[in-house]
């Protein structure tokens, strides 16, 4: 066997390809040289290296052998084979994926010759900061036997893993580990990377992301790792992003093997074996060839007890995207929620309701259909007449899906509340803050905050109102902060991920935070709610923003750490919504009612929060 410093040309392409890639360049088969590998045996473990770069890219290899360990006949169709001889060194991968771009005709059990160019992929392309792909491209296979043995697979499990999830990017390269070598007894990125593309095998792991509609789960193979009560894992600061969680997927198309339905704390039982694959929307995934059973373990959905004599009840939740075009059952759903699991709270504030015909892009902005229906639903389950609040915003200008133009609404109980009329502002009307009688108060309520500002370009405006309860006034901000489309994923090969989209909630959060200082300065003993979609998490810079010069207080905080969390993604349960209280509001009951984010059945991917509190 030739070694890897011996092959002409390799140093000089793996540098030119580490370069690019750390560039933000998508390295293919036509971005460096065509010349030919060594005439030499070229081994599976001699095109993956030891860096996450191929030594080899854009080379063309000749009769390399190994057995078919999977076959993928959609999406990025291809093969994986594998080299059932490895070598001693742990960081370089036995296993590589062949793009064939059509159904491959291979076997599992084939042994097979392939030829073909060494190439970088990158799923969903430079701009997504992902890891690259070491591939085979163009090839051609020759079938030299079938039925063999497949190499055995290599065991992934809490012991395996290391508990650091990445090495700090190189700064020379722009924060990138692509040209870093691989430590994979050190980082769990860097031992995921070095079974790319290999068979691995799971035992019996908890799900920690429920079934979703891409037929697809998330387990983790450390059960103690940032567990909580429901089975989840806590995604808790920058930092612990829990190195054992594992992206699932089977490569039996679903016409012939339905994928399982399972929620979060359901266990997959049993072995779950295939290759190590990397795709845009999770990094590291088990694309099982033996996939294990879902053992149920009965996760029940939440409800929070009624607010008591004296408390106002107040909560938020993000109805994803409700429009009259909805089937009735998510009406009905959501209705039932509110009334049932959030005990009818006496003021919900609602993120994207969208107007009343939808998607559709004609112009029209009123949500008055899709609120009447709502709140006639609420009503047939059993919950209070409740009004609405709102404002309607300018056609296609607060971001979301296009003709959709969703919005913040409040939505409260005439019974228990009462809401303070003082000349509902427009879309592009700015509310402010007078001092009356010695107390705050709005200028227009409902009114909008800071519309003009650019930090809501194409986003959001909060929504303002003025409640009284029992006499108190009782200030509440309605939010649907920007999301965090553009960001880097945790497994990006820069390290830390760059999370570009904080810039424009940072900006959000200040502008918010000052009309907060703007009502405190005119009553300091103002009790004032900041709720909504915040999009981020409680320990992140928005929050931060938020609750700057005590202000406010993220009220999530005063739950135990493992009870944080309000959305679950890519295994991680996490924070996005949120409540912020200003100091006045001392003593309060919080709770983020589990419903949605861990169940594979779901009515919004949100789950809704709720404070009580006495004004």
């Amino acid at each position: 066997m030739t070694s890897r410093s011996s092959l002409p040309g390799s140093a000089a392409a793996a540098a030119v390809a580490a370069a690019a890639l750390a560039g933000g360049l998508l390295v293919s088969s036509a971005s460096a040289s065509p010349a030919a590998a060594s005439a030499a045996e070229t081994r599976i473990h001699d095109i993956q290296g030891t860096t996450r770069i191929s030594p080899l890219v854009g080379q063309q290899v000749t009769d390399v052998s190994g057995i078919v360990t999977g076959v993928r006949t959609y999406g990025s169709k291809g093969f994986w084979f594998q080299d059932p001889e490895a070598d001693a060194d742990a960081a370089t991968s036995e296993g590589i994926f062949v793009f064939t771009g059509s159904a491959p005709t291979v076997a599992v059990g084939d042994a097979v010759k392939v030829s073909g160019t060494v190439g970088e992929y990158i799923p969903g392309g430079a701009a997504s900061g992902n890891q690259s792909l070491t591939q085979i491209a163009k090839p051609a296979v020759t079938v030299v036997s079938s039925g063999n043995p497949l190499p055995a697979p290599v065991t992934v499990s809490a012991k395996s893993v290391p508990s650091a999830y990445a090495s700090e990017g190189d700064p020379a390269a722009g924060g990138s580990i692509n040209a870093l070598p691989l430590k994979p007894r050190a980082y769990a990125l860097d031992y995921y990377e070095s079974l790319e593309g290999s068979n691995i095998r799971i035992g019996s792991s908890r799900v920690v992301g429920a079934t979703d509609p891409y037929a697809e789960l998330w387990v983790t193979v450390k059960p103690r790792e940032n567990d909580n009560r429901r089975g989840g894992a806590v995604y808790g600061s920058y930092t612990a992003q829990n190195t054992g969680r594992l992206q699932i997927q089977q490569l039996a198309p679903i016409s012939q093997q339905p994928f399982p339905k399972a929620n979060v704390g359901d266990v997959l039982s049993g072995t779950t074996e295939g290759p190590l694959d990397f795709n845009q929307f999770g990094g590291y995934t088990l694309t099982a060839r033996t996939l294990g059973t879902v053992t149920d373990r009965g996760l029940e959905r939440e409800s929070t007890r009624p607010q008591r004599r004296g408390e106002l009840a107040v909560a938020t939740y993000n109805v994803e995207n409700l429009d009259p075009s909805d089937p009735q059952d998510k009406f009905d759903a959501l209705a039932s929620a509110v009334v049932e699991n959030l005990a009818s709270p006496d003021i919900l504030a609602l993120e994207e309701i969208q107007d009343d015909n939808g998607a559709k892009n004609d112009g029209t902005v009123s949500a008055e259909e899709t609120l009447k229906k709502f709140t006639t639903a609420i009503a047939a389950a059993g919950g209070p007449s409740y009004v609405w609040r709102t404002i309607d915003p300018v056609n296609n200008q607060d971001g979301g899906e296009p003709g959709g133009n969703i919005r913040q609404v409040f939505l409260y109980n005439p019974e228990r509340v009462s809401f303070t009329e003082r000349g509902a502002g427009d879309a592009t009307t700015a509310t402010g803050v007078v001092r009356e009688k010695g107390r705050a108060a709005l200028t227009h309520s409902p009114g909008r905050i800071d519309p003009a500002n650019a930090a809501w370009e194409n986003s959001r405006k909060p929504l303002a109102g003025e409640f009284a309860f029992r006499g108190r006034t009782v200030f509440v901000i309605a939010n649907h902060f920007g999301s965090k489309g553009g960001d880097e994923g945790l497994p990006s090969h820069h390290q830390p991920p760059v999370r570009k989209s904080e810039v424009k909630r940072l900006e959000q959060a200040q502008s918010v935070n000052a009309f907060v200082k703007d009502i405190l300065k005119a009553q300091r003993d103002a009790d004032v709610l900041v709720l909504g979609d915040i999009n981020d998490f409680e320990f992140s810079a928005t929050t931060k923003a938020l609750t700057a010069d005590g202000a406010l207080y993220p009220a999530i905080k005063a739950l135990p750490r493992s009870e944080r969390y309000s959305y679950v993604f890519q295994g991680n349960s996490q924070v996005l919504d949120q409540i912020l209280t200003s100091p006045s509001i001392g003593k309060f009951s919080y709770d983020s009612v589990h419903i949605n984010a861990e169940f594979a059945e779901q009515n919004s991917d949100h789950d809704p929060q709720v404070i009580r509190f006495r004004p």
